[in-house]
């Protein structure tokens, strides 16, 4: 059976948006949702209020730093400060704050920044009054990416630190 040009060209339209669609819904990250609602305010799929679920959809738990710093950006801080809320209403749970690296440099640069960024996530909840009994922080370099090329879309994601409910 021989399809039509037109018909042929419009199916394939259609598939190829389709594929996009599909492609782009599977790429979305627990923190593509961070603002859309508050704390306490959990939409669908945010999880109990208070639970572990809550914090990362709802709240977020990893920041991201710029090549080789241990600044906050201003996006990092807000991320912070609703992390930092919602720490500070639920009490119960401790925390560990993991600094991370991109693969670039050396393994003993990358554990020493990871840590400067581990740190400077801890000073800052602590900061905001996070009781700092509750935290630890631990550098993992660039020993553990969350995504591997030799491109600055991976190295990006690689530089950060990310808080980890207990």
């Amino acid at each position: 059976m021989v399809i039509p040009a037109p018909i042929n060209t419009a199916l394939r339209a259609a598939a190829m948006l389709l594929f996009v669609v599909v492609i782009a819904a599977c790429s979305r990250s627990p923190n593509d949702n961070v603002g859309l609602t508050g704390v306490g305010n959990v939409g669908p799929g945010g999880g109990a209020p208070g639970s572990q679920q809550e914090f990362l959809v709802t709240v977020g738990d990893r920041v991201f730093f710029e090549t080789d710093s241990s600044s906050l950006t201003n996006t990092a801080m807000a991320t912070l400060d609703k992390q930092a809320a919602w720490l500070n209403q639920y009490q119960n749970y401790r925390i560990m704050i993991e600094g991370h690296a991109d693969e670039r440099g050396t393994r003993e640069y990358n554990i020493a920044l990871g840590a400067r960024r581990a740190n400077v996530v801890v000073n800052y909840l602590v900061s905001k009054g996070v009781n700092q009994a509750r935290i630890t922080s631990q550098s993992f370099g660039k020993e553990r990416p969350v995504a591997i090329c030799n491109d600055i879309s991976c190295w990006s994601q690689n530089r950060r630190a990310v808080t980890v409910v207990q």
